[in-house]
């Protein structure tokens, strides 16, 4: 089947391996390695993708994925959740498995319309939909013997119109009224690591891109998860900041997926805080504001520099809080292999009794 050019939008007619594949790898401690030649320094470019953060959020609504810092937005829009039969998508989006990758047509401009990636969703071959929405079911015991799972197998084309339903239901009512908080979120992220680029190339880009990405002479890993070493041939490097996929960074090696690296944006953690409580204001009072947001950050065990990146600080900066806040009892550093995580205290968590909002 042949590209089809959607409004500028090029649809590629094969997608293998794309951003919601979770290996049963995963949780292995090895690395993907990818070595850059002279011509890959000078192909790198950013996108976005408004479908891959939908399916994101859909992928948080289960009892599977931790929210994080999504939590507080996610009560905010539960009754549009509640209306909203998910379970099409969400039923194919195993822990640890495999999920479609239709759904996730790779972004070949730096933003494409909503529209334009469902009309290629849409138009994947009903071959491929049923076969990988049953590779998909097969990763989840019992999933295909569901109703939804027997209504997805038993005929493809109601399969992709249900599927491309559920997407561009949860774009309407939950992601586009937020859309523009997010998309300045990520043009933010954007705009910050082109300009690190432009002063001081992919060193000074990918030093401080993401805490799990680390560059050395012109390699560029991704510690944790698949055991995978790419030889770059001047394909270069697609760079996708996500907000709804914050906790970890995806790489994508597969055809027709130019090489890309899906990271957690900068700055994550400030994307709700408008929506604070009047508790977390009380409490900023009696610790400042940056303290009381990093506190109310920890949703997890986090490093100082994965703390630095979802805040959007200097690393010494939260370093000198998370001290004053160790020192005052309302949390505690733990030694995790060659690093420190910081958690919360049980004075910390009394502390935070209510504020969970913007967390």
């Amino acid at each position: 089947m042949d590209a089809i050019l959607l409004a500028g939008y090029v649809c590629p007619p094969v997608i293998r391996r794309g951003p919601n594949h979770l290996g049963a790898g995963r949780s292995r401690v090895i690395a993907i390695t990818l070595r850059f030649g002279p011509a890959d320094l000078i192909r790198c470019r950013f996108a976005l993708s408004p479908v891959l953060e939908t399916i994101q959020a859909i992928r948080l609504t289960t009892p599977e994925d931790v929210p994080g810092h999504h939590r507080g937005f996610l009560h905010s829009v539960r009754r549009q959740l509640t209306a909203l039969d998910l379970r099409p998508v969400t039923l194919l989006q195993p822990r640890r498995g495999y999920s479609p990758d239709f759904l996730s047509p790779p972004p070949t401009v730096p933003l494409p319309r909503l529209a334009d990636e469902l009309a290629c969703i849409e138009a994947t071959p009903l071959d491929r939909v049923r076969q990988e929405v049953a590779r998909s079911l097969r990763d989840t015991r019992g999933a295909a013997r569901t109703d939804v799972g027997r209504r997805l197998l038993a005929d493809p084309a109601e399969a992709l119109h249900l599927l491309s339903g559920v997407i561009r239901d949860v774009w309407q009512q939950v992601i586009e009224p937020v859309w523009p908080r997010v998309r300045a979120l990520l043009d933010a992220d954007v705009a910050y690591q082109s300009r690190r680029m432009a002063e001081g190339g992919l060193a000074r880009l990918f030093g401080e891109l993401h805490p799990q990405l680390r560059w050395h002479d012109n390699v560029l890993t991704r510690e944790r998860g698949d055991d995978e070493h790419r030889e770059l041939t001047g394909e270069g490097l697609l760079l996708i900041p996500s907000a709804f996929k914050w906790d970890q960074v995806l790489v994508i090696l597969d055809e027709p997926w130019q090489p890309t690296v899906i990271y957690p944006a900068r700055g994550l953690a400030t994307l709700w805080q408008a929506t604070g409580t009047p508790e977390l204001a009380a409490l900023a009072r009696l610790v400042g504001r940056t303290r009381a947001t990093l506190l109310a950050g920890l949703t997890e065990p986090a490093t100082t520099t994965v703390l630095a990146h979802r805040h959007a600080l200097a690393a010494g900066t939260v370093s000198e809080h998370l001290g004053v806040l160790r020192d005052t009892g309302l949390l505690v550093g733990e030694r995790h292999r060659h690093e420190v995580r910081y958690r919360r205290t049980p004075l910390g968590d009394a502390l935070l009794d209510g504020t969970s909002s913007i967390a």
